[in-house]
Formats: C-alpha cells, sequence, structure tokens
C-alpha cells in the first residue's frame, strides 16, 4: 500500500484530499489528512464580524463534513517533517511514513514578532481581525465606542488576503457612517506599501477610493514597535502614529513544524517553484497555499487555483510522468468597500489587475476595477460556494489559468 499524506486540513488540504480520493484506488493508495484542529474557518467572514453582519457561528464548521470516505484523518499536532527518511512525526511520538507528501499548513498571525503589540492593550484597544478571538473582541469594542482615532495597520509582507485590511477600512467607514458618528472617527490606513495595493492600476483605483471615504494613507510605514503607554505604533525610522484603538495585520509566518523540520526561510515559507508547486529541495513533496514562498497574494483563490496544479502534477508524478501543469500565479479578490457595493481583481505573476469585466468578455456580470452593487453580491455568494463546491474538490466554472478575454490593457 503506497501512502500520501496531506499536512492540514484547511483549504487547501482539503480541496486535496478530496480531489485525490476521487481518482485514486483505496486499494492501492492509502490518504492520511493530519490537523491539530477539528474546527474548519471560513476565514473571509472574520472581517464582518467586527461589524455585526457575521457572527462566530457563520464562519465555523466541522472540518470532518468536508473531508471524505476513505480518508484517515489524525487531529494531533505535528513534530516536523524528516523529508531524507519520507516520514512525518507526529506529537506523541506517531510516525507517518510516506511515498508522496502535501504541505498545507498555510501562515498565521504571530504577534509576539513586533515589540509591545501583545502587551497590556491586546484585545482591548489593539485588534486583530484574522482569528475569531480577535474579530469578536473588537465586535465587543465597537458596540461602545463613541469615536477616536482609528488606525489599520499592516505590520509586514506578506500576509494572508492583502485585501482585507482595505476592505476592513472600507467597512468601517460604512459602518461609523450608518451609526451617525463618522464625523466622530478618524480612519488611517498604514502600510510598508507606497500606496493602497502593490499593483499599479489597483492601488491608484483603491487609493481614489480610500480618499473618497476620507480614509487617510500613511505609506511606506515599517512596524518596529507599539507603545502601549503613549498609544502610538513607531516605524523603524521613528515616525509615531497615534491611535485610540489599534486594527492590525500583525507579522505572518508560516507553521513552527517548517522550521523544526529544517525546510523554510526566514519566516518558516517553504521554498517552492512557482509553476510545478514541487519543493525545491524534494521530488515528492508538494506545497500548496499559504505554505509555500511562490510571489502571489496569500489568498484563497490562490489556494484554488493552485490545487488544480498540484493535483495534476502529482498525478503525473505518481505515474512517472513529466510535471506538465503550470501555475500563472493566478489571483483573484473580490473587495468590499461598504454601503452594498463592493469590487474584484483579476491577476498572475504577470499581469496586474486590469479593468474590464469577469469572468464572461462583455458581459461579466461582474466589473474589474470598479466600484459595484454586483461585485459586492458576488462576495456575499462566495461563502455559499466555499462551503458546498469549493472545499469538496468540484469543478468550478472559472480556469485555474488567468484569461486576457474581458480585460481592458
Amino acid at each position: 500500500m503506497k501512502k500520501i499524506v496531506i499536512l492540514g486540513a484547511g483549504t487547501g488540504g482539503t480541496i486535496m484530499a478530496n480531489k485525490l480520493r476521487k481518482v485514486l484506488s483505496r486499494s492501492e493508495w492509502d490518504i492520511t489528512v493530519v490537523d491539530k484542529d477539528k474546527t474548519h474557518y471560513y476565514q473571509p467572514g472574520f472581517l464582518f464580524i467586527p461589524f455585526g453582519i457575521y457572527n462566530r457561528n457563520d464562519v465555523i464548521k466541522p472540518k470532518s463534513d468536508f473531508l471524505p470516505p476513505g480518508v484517515n484523518v489524525l487531529y494531533t499536532g505535528i513534530d516536523r517533517i524528516e523529508p531524507n527518511d519520507q516520514q512525518v512525526l507526529l506529537e506523541g511520538g506517531q510516525v507517518l511514513p510516506y511515498d508522496f507528501l502535501v504541505v498545507a499548513t498555510g501562515t498565521n498571525i504571530n504577534p509576539d514578532e513586533t515589540p509591545g503589540l501583545k502587551d497590556q492593550l491586546w484585545h482591548k484597544e489593539i485588534f486583530d481581525f484574522y482569528t475569531v478571538d480577535g474579530a469578536v473582541a473588537l465586535r465587543e469594542f465597537f458596540r461602545d465606542w463613541e469615536g477616536g482615532r482609528l488606525v489599520v495597520n499592516i505590520a509586514e509582507l506578506p500576509f494572508k488576503c492583502p485585501v482585507a485590511p482595505l476592505e476592513f477600512s472600507f467597512l468601517a467607514d460604512a459602518y461609523f457612517s450608518e451609526l451617525g458618528i463618522r464625523d466622530k472617527v478618524d480612519i488611517s490606513f498604514v502600510t510598508p506599501l507606497p500606496g493602497a495595493f502593490t499593483k499599479p492600476k489597483a492601488s491608484q483605483m483603491l487609493g481614489e477610493l480610500l480618499e473618497e471615504k476620507n480614509i487617510r494613507v500613511i505609506p511606506d510605514f515599517y512596524l518596529e514597535s507599539v507603545d502601549n503607554e503613549k498609544k502610538v505604533i513607531r516605524s523603524y525610522d521613528e515616525q509615531e502614529v497615534p491611535f485610540d484603538v489599534l486594527t492590525i495585520v500583525p507579522v505572518n509566518t508560516g507553521d513552527p513544524m517548517v522550521e523544526r523540520s529544517g525546510m523554510g526561510d526566514d519566516l518558516n515559507f517553504i521554498p517552492t517553484d512557482k509553476y510545478t508547486l514541487q519543493s525545491k529541495h524534494h521530488e515528492n513533496i508538494f506545497v500548496l497555499g499559504d505554505a509555500s514562498d511562490i510571489p502571489t497574494s496569500k489568498a484563497g483563490s490562490v489556494v484554488h487555483f493552485a490545487s488544480e496544479v498540484v493535483y495534476e502534477n502529482l498525478v503525473s508524478a505518481i505515474e512517472n510522468r513529466p510535471l506538465k501543469a503550470q501555475f500563472d500565479g493566478h489571483s483573484n479578490c473580490y473587495i468590499e468597500t461598504g454601503h452594498g457595493k463592493g469590487s474584484i481583481i483579476d491577476f498572475n505573476y504577470d499581469t496586474e489587475p486590469l479593468p474590464g469585466t469577469f469572468p464572461l468578455p462583455g458581459v461579466g456580470p461582474f466589473g474589474l476595477l470598479q466600484n459595484t452593487k454586483m461585485n459586492h453580491y458576488g462576495k456575499v455568494l462566495f461563502r455559499w460556494i466555499y462551503w458546498h463546491i469549493l472545499l469538496k474538490g468540484k469543478e468550478m466554472p472559472i480556469e485555474s489559468q488567468m484569461t486576457m478575454a474581458g480585460k481592458k490593457s
């Protein structure tokens, strides 16, 4: 019996378990999924919790609901990978040998990396919204808050879902406008980027939207520390930005087991061929989603599109065929802009977000780099698609390779 081990039962690991189990013979291939957590989180939904749009129960379901029959599931921590011996060591000493390994352990916030961030104001006046607990704590804070300086800060690149801090800023503008206290809330978007986003056309469009909503952008700010006494964030060049409430995207790092395995870079991301998604150092290891160091967004859509490539190449490797599937860095993101509107961007390694229509040329129904109600509906609809289609490895109507059809350069 040959063995495939999948580390992580988040979006990527769950999709791979479903895809592989459908095509590999149960009498020949044993598939094991390892994850320490039994709860699956719909992470795009965390963004909506602080504003009372979603609650905790809207974003969590049991992982067992989405993993297919015929797959072994171990809910336990991972000590380390021993790639030269082709085995995974679990917490407690259990050893899992493998013929092929898929690493889909994601990325997580690491607030301890920033001096002062997790001091006395953490989840009191300093919040993340990348965890359920942080998002719920911020919702409770906002319920009684009467206004002041709201600072939205990105600590460092790369981080999960690059548009989420922008979305948070837009939703905050709408939320406080609806409460009738927007004039009492000063919103600042503080980023290490030179503008609102990484790509020029999208950065211009989103920057204009921030300006329209009276959200101040403070660019080129590289966070060094947080001063809880003075209530300021401080950059490496000693610039200070004061806050009454700080909403922060902390430093993101890969799973600690990557470091223990000696397989990662300084942030615990695994060096990965950006086209084949195969480990650069081990031919029988593929890396899916945020666990890799590929130069694209750490976003859910990347995991979705990349899973097609990992699936095709892993099957090719099993059959001793060349790895012909190529990942082009495809990412698309709905961007919630508040007041029932949204935008959408679609891009890859070589092509920045461009205006146009998506997914059908000239028809849409979604407008690229446009701020429309239809784009908002697309964002809302995606939660149903995620739970019922995407996680289960079913075919989606969007190709993994980006197309230029409908785009205007």
